[in-house]
């Protein structure tokens, strides 16, 4: 069975960092688009980020330059470092992949979701 369970987040001060890791199970081969999506309160789900396989990586605009992401194929691991956040980056934070030879920023393209890990940012 296919699972992701993403971890890291909590609750900092406008400015602090956060590292979010998405461990996978059940898997038989790395996918080649592995993505971070978030989701705040009453809103919809947004794409921040995705690492393709050979790991180049693609962010939004909103946090472009203070986000992070990477993979370890190895450990079936995907991260998300936050440096300089803000309180607009507070989300409920998931992790997914994807098949598509070229990373989506759809979450439609994408499946595995983890339960999702909380991450707020006070000011």
């Amino acid at each position: 069975q296919v699972q992701s369970v993403e971890s890291g987040g909590g609750s900092v001060q406008s400015g602090g960092s956060l590292r979010l890791s998405c461990a996978a199970s059940g898997y038989t081969y790395n996918p080649s688009c592995m993505g971070w999506f978030r989701q705040g309160l009453g809103k919809e789900r947004e794409w921040v980020a995705y690492v393709n396989n050979p790991g180049n990586t693609n962010y939004a605009d909103s946090v472009k330059g203070r986000f992070t992401a990477s993979r370890d194929n190895a450990k079936n691991t995907l991260y998300l470092q936050m440096d300089s956040l803000k309180p607009e980056d507070t989300a409920m934070y998931y992790c997914a992949r994807s098949s598509y030879t070229s990373c989506p920023t759809s979450s439609i393209y994408y499946k595995y979701w983890g339960q999702g890990t909380q991450v707020t940012v006070s000011s």
